[in-house]
């Protein structure tokens, strides 16, 4: 017995050291297509609209919030020909009545969107990267005055095109929506109006990756900051976990394992893995406090999503009115932006949604036995609805680790492992042949 746990640890050990260095070279090429002049651009055409209000004009062919949507949508155009057809570009769009809130007049809400569908056509399975067109000053209602929203999310949609631009010509499986929301600034308005179509529309929505605010580092940063920062926003209980499902949770400590802290820890294992001088932040709540993110009307239908953002936060270039006083500029203008910031964490999501989208989908019926006392734990699974698998990873930390910090591989349908139950958490997730992984399944309990 002494002798097999010896090996099981050594390959352990050994497993991590080839995970380091394992990539996937079809998606080392995709991150080193993104492009800081490219995203640049974006950001210099969004400026120009002068606002992007929610409430501001959808007629003028120059200045707010239509002429922007339009523009976004040429740009999604544009790289659907790289396609074969796979790229549909529309504008999901709704007419709002004056709520007494945030809208104050008849609006037309819409959302840009690109949608590339999957080669497999059994593979239903829909990735979202978001970020939001509108943009605001200090006032929320005024959607007049100049709003150049450069990081606030000229950023985030910034990514989302330049992620488009780089996918267009993939040929993954799975399915990926690019979107451009509107409404974020007046309550999350075009993202609860994609989540609700998600919902009532059964979509199979593997994950939400929202960038809101990923441009702005170097100008916030202090000198001793180090390694450049991103932040990722997750929930930990989902919103839809009854209560006894939630007392089952506390009783068997997964109170940090809910499908978005899973997305969350996937971000950073695999964007660190694919990019260069970057430290991926995991942060335990949904958002930020007094503010909040177009992926929580995805977590409020039960979906996997979480938020991408600054580390460093700059309150004078965010919701202010362009203006200076005693010599201090402020409002979100482009001149505040760090393209190379810009570029890494677009970089970030582009590793992400492609490694998602080339993975399997995840292992079916994961258990782990707990009919008997014993230092050691028996997992078991059955295979994934869809993709070509090589085998499983078996992921484990210690119960105080945020991240998993070991990994087996197997081709096999269940394992023994000489870890207890007791001092470790456990997860499977499938992996393909070019070693893209599923996101991972914590096991549930057979008795």
């Amino acid at each position: 017995m002494r002798k097999t746990i010896c090996v099981v640890v050594m390959f352990l050990s050994l497993s991590i050291s080839a995970q380091k260095v394992n990539t996937d070279p079809e998606i080392s090429r995709y991150v080193g297509q993104v492009s800081k002049d490219s995203l640049k651009a974006n950001i210099e055409k969004l400026v120009s609209f002068g606002t992007r209000h929610t409430m501001s004009s959808t007629t003028d062919p120059k200045r707010g919030i239509g002429a922007a949507r339009n523009w976004v949508l040429s740009k999604f155009r544009n790289y659907a020909k790289n396609s074969n057809g796979r790229m549909e570009v529309y504008l999901q769009h709704q007419d709002l009545k004056p709520d007494g809130k945030r809208i104050n007049k008849e609006t037309n809400l819409g959302n840009a969107i690109a949608f590339l569908k999957g080669t497999d056509p059994n593979d239903k399975r829909v990735i979202i990267i978001s970020g939001h067109l509108d943009s605001r000053v200090s006032d929320v209602m005024d959607a007049e005055s100049f709003a150049p929203g450069a990081n606030d999310d000229g950023s985030g949609v910034a990514a989302v095109i330049e992620s488009a631009r780089v996918l267009s010509k993939s040929q993954f499986p799975v399915s990926i929506l690019f979107v451009a929301v509107s409404g974020e600034e007046q309550g999350l308005l075009g993202a609860k109006m994609l989540a609700d179509k998600a919902k009532a529309e059964n979509w199979e929505l593997e994950a939400v990756l929202n960038n809101d605010m990923i441009g702005n580092n170097s100008f916030d940063a202090g000198k001793t900051a180090g390694k450049p920062k991103l932040r990722v926003f997750s929930e930990g209980l989902s919103a839809f976990d009854t209560e006894k499902t939630a007392a089952a949770i506390r009783n068997l400590g997964l109170e940090n394992d809910g499908s978005a802290r899973q997305l969350a820890r996937y971000v950073k294992e695999t964007g660190e893995k694919y990019v260069k001088n970057i430290d991926i932040k995991l942060i335990y709540r949904n958002d930020r406090f007094l503010r909040g993110g177009d992926h929580t009307p995805f977590v409020n239908h039960g979906f996997t999503a979480v938020r991408l953002t600054d580390y460093f936060e700059n309150y004078d270039h965010q919701h202010q009115d362009v203006r200076t006083e005693n010599n201090k500029k402020f409002g979100d203008l482009i001149e505040f932006m760090d393209f190379d910031y810009l570029k890494t964490n677009t970089a970030v999501n582009v590793a992400v949604l492609a490694n998602l989208a080339k993975s399997a989908s995840k292992p079916e019926s994961v258990k782990m036995d707990v009919k008997e006392l014993s230092n050691s734990t028996k997992l078991s699974w059955e295979k994934p609805t869809s993709g070509n698998i090589k085998g499983y990873h078996i992921l484990i930390r210690e119960t105080d680790s945020s991240v998993w910090t070991e990994k087996i591989f197997t081709t096999e349908n269940s394992i023994t492992i000489p870890s207890s139950k007791d001092n470790f958490l456990f997860a499977v997730q499938s992996v393909t042949d070019s070693g893209n992984e599923s996101l991972p399944v914590i096991p549930k309990i057979s008795r």
